[in-house]
């Protein structure tokens, strides 16, 4: 599975990615992202690829996660 990642150094507040994947990411006070880094199921990675292309400064990285990929419908048990 992938997860998000936000590069605080690079990211300038604009608050684009929260507009376009709610779902994962709110903004702080100032404006800054804060992510969710759970992983994203594959019914939400178009959406979370779509924030990280649209990144303004491209702090937004979406990455492969640690996490194992779960077998549908079977709770969390790991493939393989």
């Amino acid at each position: 599975m992938k997860s998000l990642r936000v590069n605080p150094i690079a990211c300038e507040g604009r608050g684009l990615c929260a507009e376009l994947f709610p779902e994962r990411i709110v903004l702080d006070d100032w404006g800054y992202p804060i992510v969710d880094e759970t992983p994203i199921p594959r019914s939400l990675e178009h959406h979370a690829r779509r924030a990280a292309t649209m990144c303004p400064t491209l702090a937004l990285v979406l990455e492969e996660s640690d996490e194992p990929d779960a077998v549908p419908g079977s709770g969390a048990a790991p493939l393989g």
